[in-house]
């Protein structure tokens, strides 16, 4: 390890508020990886007729248990819960109370996945219970699992979004500013003319007529979220190629690529990491009212701008709606804000902290 990066992680490490941030960004963004593991309407194991089964990776028809049809088991209906604590009996079709036999249902601890619907309580919009954490919505889905597998969702597509627009706004913007010239003007001129597109509208005209997908929507957000850094960066390498280090490795007959990345970009990872935390909470502010027109992500996806949408439809009669959607926006944005000022700060050589 150089003693750049040492100082880099002393500096973000000395910013407590950072780096706890990051601690509890990441505890949550790891429970929401392993989402099918905390909330799922498929059990986690299986023990039937002396074998393990793992429904939660694997297609099991309720034939498999017994049942009399070749789709696949429903693990919330009484009587396909009796098939396998009984082994397959042939009673749990008249009685599904008394199962016998050494079957076993390993669950989640959320018996609900992000699509399911709940079918006790009365009807939907159930508030917060012992079975619901966070309640039910107007559609009878589980409110929790619902922000569980929409956190992992958003987060994913937020830093998929940051990444790709990054690479492509710090590969223009060094070739314009290091390069000037004719380069410089014909490109800004294009910067210009793209950064005036009516994003949301040419979004929203894009995903009426596409087959939307989470891949396709990454990319199509990706093209217009690129020009706010693109300028930053131009003018950080603007302002680095006159410099004495710079000149000598030209003398030295480096390479104007190898200059750039080794010499000049560094000096511009400040600035750039400065606007980062603004392209994270841009490209989630997209998602979420994309999703909340109802142009966004199919409804296959879990949404945390349908649920959003669905809290001011229930801004009455479902109080923990709003104070989820609420929550969740206010949570993920907070600490990747703090995270980021963390590290701009660590990458700055002016900033020392003790």
């Amino acid at each position: 390890m150089t003693p750049i990066t040492k100082r880099r992680l002393s500096n973000f490490k000395a910013n407590k508020r950072a780096f706890w941030a990051l601690w509890i960004f990441l505890a949550l963004f790891v429970l929401s990886l392993i989402a099918e593991f905390v909330a799922n309407d498929k059990p986690i194991m299986v023990r039937y007729d002396g074998k393990t089964r793992f429904p939660i990776f694997k297609f099991y028809s309720e034939y498999d248990y017994g049942g009399d049809y070749q789709t696949e088991a429903d693990y919330l209906d009484p009587v396909v819960q009796c098939l396998i604590r009984s082994n397959g009996d042939e009673t749990c079709f008249e009685d599904t109370q008394t199962p016998q036999g050494n079957g076993k249902i390993i669950w989640a601890p959320v018996r609900y996945s992000f699509n399911t619907i709940a079918k006790e309580g009365n009807g939907s919009l159930n508030p917060p219970s012992a079975r619901h954490w966070f309640g039910t919505d107007s559609q009878s889905r589980d409110v929790f699992a619902r922000v569980l597998y929409g956190f992992r969702l958003t987060v994913i597509f937020a830093f998929l979004v940051t990444f790709s627009s990054s690479v492509i706004a710090i590969t223009l913007g060094a070739i314009m500013g290091y390069f000037g010239g004719r380069v410089d003007l014909y490109t800004q001129r294009f910067v210009e003319i793209w950064s005036t597109m009516p994003t949301l509208f040419v979004i929203i005209i894009l995903s009426s007529f596409l087959d939307i997908t989470f891949l396709l929507m990454v990319l199509i957000v990706t093209i217009f979220h690129w020009t706010g850094l693109v300028n930053l960066v131009r003018a950080e390498f603007l302002r680095a190629r006159n410099f004495e280090y710079v000149r000598a490795a030209k003398a030295l007959g480096v390479g104007d690529f190898t200059i750039m990345r080794r010499h000049v970009l560094p000096n511009a990872m400040v600035a750039t990491l400065t606007y980062m935390p603004f392209m994270i909470t841009g490209a989630i502010g997209t998602l979420a009212t994309l999703d909340y027109l109802g142009v966004g992500l199919p409804a296959a996806y879990p949404s945390l701008g349908e649920m959003a949408k669905e809290a001011s439809a229930a801004i009455s009669s479902g109080w923990w709606l709003i104070w989820a959607a609420f929550a969740t926006y206010t949570v993920i944005l907070t600490l990747l804000i703090f995270i980021f000022e963390g590290v701009r700060d660590a990458f700055d050589p002016r900033k020392v902290f003790k």
